[in-house]
């Protein structure tokens, strides 16, 4: 048993700050956002979902532009095209399926 306030937090990106929880297929992303921060157009094999709990976050998915807030859901498919502006503080959960390995810290 985890529980969120123990887990490491890990600055992956500039003014993103996630702390991370992984099961055998898929891994659990907590991010702490600052407002103004970006992560630039990528893509990966993994299936995105993403759930906006507080703040207003933009994002570009697959060439279409969305302002998600507090209660947005998403899912991005996998290797398609996004990116992400945070336009205030935000916290979000991101689920990853398969386990994202390259957030195993």
């Amino acid at each position: 048993m985890n529980h969120l306030n123990d887990l490491t937090s890990k600055e992956v990106f500039p003014g993103f700050k996630g702390k991370f929880i992984h099961g055998n297929q898929s891994t659990v992303a907590f991010w702490e956002i600052k407002s103004g921060s970006r992560v630039p157009l990528h893509n990966h094999i993994h299936e995105q979902v993403t759930h906006i709990i507080e703040g207003e976050l933009q994002m570009n998915i697959g060439g279409v532009k969305y302002n998600f807030t507090a209660g947005s859901v998403h899912v991005i498919p996998s290797n398609v095209d996004h990116d992400a502006f945070a336009i205030t503080n935000c916290k979000v959960i991101d689920v990853f399926t398969p386990v994202r390995e390259d957030y195993r810290f």
